[in-house]
């Protein structure tokens, strides 16, 4: 079976550089799903959770901001920000969803603390969605 060369990169490091069936990330027009052989594109990064499946085994991560490049074996992410799912701080990110949401209730029409709100929000629900991945048993449910 076809397999795409995955690379997610911040200015910082390389997080994540893996082969992959599936790769489903927050496109500016939505969602996008990719499967090896997709036609070519290029289109900015939402804020968001990124998924990568191989071989049945998921990955999240977390990107704010940047660029996806899709070619037909080869997804790159050029994030401005990106953290995978189990290098979330949880309680940091919720102490600075609550000083955004306070900011905004006293200044409504503050941007940069509607966007921290937005980006800290979507950092919870990546953290979120691994644990319950992880809490869930895994192998086929018991009969009954």
């Amino acid at each position: 079976m076809a397999k795409l060369q995955v690379e997610l990169v911040t200015a910082e490091r390389r997080v994540l550089s893996q082969e992959a069936d599936f790769v489903l990330a927050p496109g500016a027009d939505g969602d996008l799903g990719v499967l090896p052989r997709h036609i070519p594109l290029l289109t900015t990064l939402k804020t968001g959770e990124v998924m990568v499946r191989n071989e049945g085994r998921e990955e999240y991560l977390f990107v704010a901001g940047g660029f996806l490049e899709v070619l037909p074996d080869k997804v790159v992410i050029l994030a401005d920000v990106a953290e995978r799912a189990e290098d979330i701080d949880e309680a940091r990110a919720e102490e600075a969803r609550k000083r955004a949401e306070e900011l905004l209730q006293h200044e409504p029409e503050n941007v940069e603390a509607a966007a921290i709100l937005e980006r800290e929000v979507l950092r919870l629900r990546v953290a979120e969605i691994r644990r319950h991945r992880r809490d869930r048993p895994s192998g086929p449910p018991p009969s009954e």
